[in-house]
């Protein structure tokens, strides 16, 4: 299927209860995250998109009723100079969840074809043959069992702009912003032209990609959480296992004395 990115916004406001459906929402990935657990399964969770589209907002109420043992959010920043010595994707392979974890990437392997593409630091046949090579790397994961879920969070130039001015005249908020964010912004037609040709090659049967509409906060963190429960529902068993009979007796056992 065609990805189109202008077909994504609107920017129509949630129409349900937000904090109901969220509370929800919540709670029924708090249950998957336990399937994870308990049937050891393991799934990766890609976040990508504009700066300032709500990924790190969408992240956080995606994880803040979540075990913090059965999984990890990794902020993926520039390689260091020892991860730029080893194929790009060797540090990716380095962060990928054990069994019972959730790896949630803030910015991912994709970087290859996207900023480093624009920003030079690839060079054009790093960048062409990234393509086959994250099509590899993921169907290795998906053929080992693991899930992925992409995400693609789209705003359009006036909510970006809009949310970077919001940042820089919070006093809390304004070191979220950073010369990168303009720098990037600068060369939006360069990273239109990167993203839609990201689609094309890597938009897989076995990892696909979902855009979401960034461009209103609310709706946007309900459709990518939905998003992200309905595709690792289909990935990990629901049924949660019965207590183990050795249990069940130790427990009738000790109810049973202390009663």
């Amino acid at each position: 299927m065609t990805i189109n990115l202008s077909d994504y916004e609107a920017g129509a406001k949630y129409a349900g209860d937000y904090a109901k459906d969220l509370d929800a929402l919540q709670e029924r990935l708090s249950r998957i995250l336990v399937a994870h657990i308990v049937h050891k399964k393991r799934s990766v969770i890609v976040f990508e998109g504009w700066d300032a589209a709500g990924k790190g907002g969408a992240i956080q109420r995606l994880t803040c009723g979540w075990d913090p043992r059965s999984f990890s959010v990794w902020p993926i920043a520039a390689p260091t100079a020892d991860e730029k010595e080893r194929h790009f994707l060797w540090r990716f392979w380095t962060k990928l969840p054990g069994a019972g974890q959730i790896a949630v990437f803030d910015r991912s392997w994709y970087g290859r074809v996207l900023v480093e593409r624009v920003e030079g630091f690839a060079s054009e046949a790093e960048w062409r043959r990234g393509y086959d090579e994250i099509n590899e790397f993921e169907a290795q994961q998906t053929d080992d069992g693991t899930a992925i879920v992409k995400l693609f969070f789209h705003v359009t130039q006036e909510t970006q702009d809009e949310r970077l001015k919001a940042r820089l005249d919070h006093p809390w908020k304004r070191w979220k912003v950073t010369a990168e964010d303009f720098r990037n912004r600068a060369r939006r037609p360069d990273y239109l032209k990167a993203a839609n040709e990201m689609f094309v090659h890597t938009n897989t049967r076995w990892a696909p990609w979902r855009v979401i509409d960034g461009n209103n906060k609310k709706a946007a963190r309900i459709a990518a959480l939905t998003a992200i429960a309905e595709a690792l529902e289909r990935a990990v068993p629901m049924k949660p296992p019965a207590a183990p009979p050795e249990v069940e007796e130790i427990a009738r056992a000790a109810f049973e004395k202390d009663g």
